[in-house]
């Protein structure tokens, strides 16, 4: 492993697993160098110079993947980590992330790690709109497996740094019974029924589109619902239903962040949120060569 203590230690402390981020940042790097050199720099920058470079915010937000992007250097080059901030968030001109080293390495490790970092805080800003919005109502923000393929656990690191919940990170975590799998079971009943016979051990969500979906599937025994759709009257009546048994509620589909307070005001437990990983925007922030 050529990732450094330091950035051992940060990707310890955000929960990540040191291999699988450096196997990452290891490939976005050869997809920048597509097995040759950085022409630019090895032209433009003597190799024996050294500098200061630091990951600063263009605009305020939440940043997240400090790790990952101190990842992306290291598989670069040995550079000595002058600053490495937690992740969270930060103001405009504010320096996350300082490092000194020969500047063709910093200059290399400048697009991959940058990638990385604005994506993963892109995240964790617009996580943290939605936690502000439904901020005292008792419900919580919680992602989806709407992921970018390869970026799952970076993308749920993010939204943890956000404020947000993670839902299931893989299949096999829980069960989730959705439409389809209804229609192949034959009704909801039988469908969490199937699944409960099978894995008792686990927790079985099931999706539900009526509110007398809703009372069958808690009669079944069902750990949580996920009310697909409702109108605000169906989902206060859900509520209504699954909180004297126990059953958490969460609220899915058509949500926007206009709309998130007045749907967490009907008592849900959960706001399932799709948009927090596969429509978050990129948090602006640039490499500045000192």
């Amino acid at each position: 492993m050529t990732v450094s203590a330091p950035t051992l230690a940060a990707l310890a402390e955000a929960g990540l697993e040191p291999l699988a981020v450096e196997d990452l940042a290891r490939r976005t790097l050869e997809e920048d160098l597509a097995g040759g050199v950085d022409v630019t720099s090895v032209a433009t920058v003597p190799a024996d110079l050294v500098g200061t470079a630091a990951f600063v915010p263009r605009v305020s937000g939440v940043v997240a993947g400090i790790a990952v992007a101190m990842a992306c250097v290291d598989v670069v080059g040995p550079v000595t980590w002058d600053l490495v901030r937690h992740d969270g968030p930060a103001a405009a001109g504010e320096t996350v992330l300082q490092m000194t080293g020969p500047v063709r390495t910093l200059l290399t490790a400048e697009r991959s790690a940058l990638n990385l970092l604005c994506h993963l805080s892109g995240v964790a800003t617009a996580t943290a709109a939605w936690v502000a919005a439904v901020e005292g109502t008792g419900a919580r923000i919680r992602d989806t497996r709407k992921t970018t393929p390869g970026l799952r656990a970076l993308e749920k690191a993010a939204v943890v740094v956000g404020g947000g919940v993670n839902h299931r990170m893989s299949l096999s975590d829980a069960a989730l019974v959705k439409d389809n799998h209804v229609v192949a079971a034959g009704g909801v009943t039988p469908a969490f029924e199937a699944v409960r016979r099978q894995f008792p051990g686990l927790d079985v969500e099931v999706e539900c589109d009526t509110v007398d979906q809703v009372a069958d599937v808690v009669a079944a025994g069902a750990d949580l619902v996920l009310l697909d759709n409702m109108s605000l009257e169906q989902l206060r009546a859900a509520v209504e239903i699954c909180k004297p048994k126990g059953v958490r509620t969460e609220a899915s589909g058509g949500l926007t962040l206009d709309r998130a307070r007045p749907v967490a005001e009907t008592g849900v437990d959960y706001l399932s949120v799709g948009a927090l990983t596969h429509s978050a925007s990129v948090l602006d922030l640039g490499l500045d060569l000192r």
